[in-house]
């Protein structure tokens, strides 16, 4: 079914808008709408109006650059929290998933996005320079890379190791232990697994 089939605008409109969306085609977002257009008007409006709030009050927290309601979030913000260990992960997503494991205490950077020329995404696209100058202001001892374990994640913690090693060399650098599979994205590994590769994990080299 191509855009000038559907039987209104507005849906066409919509329909062009979430197939923007990773892994939504334009048939998947057609069910979606379909969906949506099948609850009352004002269940629609709420959503319609989350989106906007979203849009509209979203901050990024200033020093890990992870999502937050407030200019710094409730992770940077816990005095509990070792800030000697900064674990980089690639979204928020892999952030949330290592904080369901438990088993780690420190703080985080989130890169968003990885380093890919395949895909156009340089180091100036990322937060690699916010993670340089915490590194010249912040008493950090280790460096934990939780990437995923892809050619991307390997190329981009080799560029920041370069990048962070030449600011500090007394720095600890350590990446999470292999028991994910080559190839696998960080938040769909399972906690066990996950939890012991944080616990496990190795001098990064």
């Amino acid at each position: 079914m191509s855009y000038p089939d559907y039987p209104s605008k507005w849906l066409e409109i919509a329909i062009k808008e979430f197939s923007k969306l990773p892994g939504i085609g334009a048939k998947t977002a057609f069910r979606l709408l379909m969906h949506i257009l099948r609850q009352n008007k004002e269940q629609i409006i709420i959503l319609s109006n989350s989106l906007k709030d979203l849009a509209e009050n979203i901050k990024y927290c200033k020093i890990c650059c992870s999502i937050s309601d407030n200019n710094v979030c409730n992770i940077c913000s816990n005095t509990s929290r070792d800030t000697s260990i900064i674990c980089v992960v690639e979204d928020v997503n892999d952030l949330f998933a290592i904080e369901r494991t438990k088993q780690y205490n420190g703080l985080y950077h989130v890169l968003n996005g990885l380093i890919s020329p395949i895909e156009g995404i340089s180091p100036s696209q990322l937060t690699i320079s916010v993670l340089e100058d915490r590194i010249k202001k912040e008493n950090i001892q280790e460096i934990i890379f939780a990437l995923s374990a892809t050619v991307e994640a390997d190329t981009t913690a080799y560029y920041i190791y370069k990048k962070l090693y030449a600011i500090n060399n007394n720095i600890k650098f350590t990446t999470i232990a292999k028991g994910i599979s080559v190839g696998n994205e960080l938040e769909y590994t399972d906690e066990l697994t996950l939890a012991r590769s944080i616990k496990n994990r190795l001098i990064f080299s």
